[in-house]
């Protein structure tokens, strides 16, 4: 019998060093903005690392033979692509990822193609090295959130040798299906470009028969031409092990990216590696039943923010972080307004829109609910004043 694991039951997480909490330290403001849960990993990863705790000695560590196979077999069992263990680059973070990519492809006169709207460390991550984010449009079609392929058709013109990639989308958390990965493939193909893609949140699909597809899988030529990024960080809610990997098929490509590691990036936490290969080896049930509880979470979300007058909510495919539209509010500073209220979310400016609130809502249902609440309450008090 499957165990039911408990994501109800609050976890204080003052005097953790959370940077999510301690942001609002001694307020009255919910905190439901960077993107960490709320709920305590899987207990076999838990018991895995104080297994590791009461080794005692803490030397440097390689990346356990075990855990690449098991990433090997992921790959294959989640997603039917096959890859090779020697593909595999480890990384502390995604982000880091995300700026190693930047300084492996291209040169300085060529500008890095960025999403917008996107979270904000894609376009800092080539202005860290003085060069150019090329802003792409990211349009609403169909009430889902995706990069605007046809600009691209008609815009591109070769210059940039890199588009930094998010999918599933943060924040409007679409998945890109199958033709619309295909054409952006192909797209890279014929202006000779590498994608760098974030897929952080590929294991958080919470609308059922969506699926999510690695965009090196779809064919050889993009594979050839991609970086993939992924961790446990999200969806095992270990972000603070600093533990990802990048997957690179490409030798050159791979070089290039391994050189900008070296002196700068630190090796990883073996406390990451020893989290991730128990997330990977036993975690699955616990993830399946995290992914429910989060599904019911955004559908209470959707039904509440909606009958609020002057927000809008579309579908969250995936991730539990909800695009929240305010743009019928007409607020100066929708953050400031929604701090007054209580409630401490993402600022929508820092994606690319200020019309927009982004929400965490990866946390106890309670917690929530408490949060609508004292939104619904603003909101019609607001109102009244007008």
């Amino acid at each position: 019998m499957t165990d039911l694991f408990d994501f109800d039951t609050p976890i204080d997480r003052s005097n953790s060093g959370s940077v999510k909490w301690d942001r609002y330290k001694d307020t009255d403001i919910l905190p439901l903005w960077v993107a960490d849960t709320d709920f305590k990993a899987p207990p076999e990863v838990i018991e895995a690392l104080q297994t590791r705790a009461a080794h005692g000695v803490f030397g440097y560590t390689h990346v356990p033979e075990r855990l690449v196979e098991l990433v090997v077999e992921r790959m294959q069992r989640f997603y039917d692509w096959q890859i090779k263990a020697e593909w595999l680059v480890w990384i502390p973070g995604v982000v880091g990822g995300l700026n190693l990519a930047s300084r492996s492809v291209g040169d300085a006169d060529s500008p890095v193609m960025v999403p917008s709207v996107i979270y904000p460390h894609f376009p800092e991550a080539p202005l860290q090295i003085d060069r150019q984010p090329l802003s792409i449009p990211v349009v609403k079609q169909n009430n889902r959130w995706v990069i605007d392929l046809d600009w691209m058709a008609e815009n591109l013109d070769g210059k940039s040798k890199l588009l930094l990639f998010c999918n599933p989308q943060n924040p409007g958390g679409s998945v890109y299906t199958r033709d619309e990965l295909t054409r952006l493939a192909e797209l890279a193909e014929q202006h000779d470009f590498v994608i760098a893609s974030d897929e952080i949140h590929c294991d958080l699909i919470l609308e059922p028969g969506l699926k999510h597809i690695p965009i090196a899988s779809v064919n050889a030529q993009i594979e050839r031409r991609s970086i993939t990024l992924m961790s446990v960080s999200k969806n095992f809610n270990l972000a603070g092990l600093s533990c990802s990997f990048a997957i690179i098929p490409d030798q050159q490509l791979r070089q290039k990216f391994n050189y900008q590691k070296v002196g700068i990036v630190p090796h990883n936490n073996l406390f990451g590696y020893t989290a991730m290969q128990a997330a990977y080896e036993h975690g699955e049930d616990w993830n399946r039943q995290l992914i429910d509880y989060l599904r019911g979470n955004r559908d209470f979300l959707m039904r509440e923010i909606n009958t609020i007058k002057g927000l809008k909510l579309d579908l969250t495919e995936a991730t539990y972080l909800a695009w929240i539209d305010v743009s019928e509010l007409k607020l100066e500073n929708p953050h400031g307004f929604f701090e007054q209220a209580g409630i401490g979310m993402s600022p929508g400016k820092d994606y690319g829109d200020n019309n927009f609130m982004r929400l965490n809502f990866g946390c106890p249902r309670a917690q929530l609910e408490e949060a609508v609440s004292r939104i619904r309450k603003a909101i019609n008090e607001y109102h009244q004043t007008r």
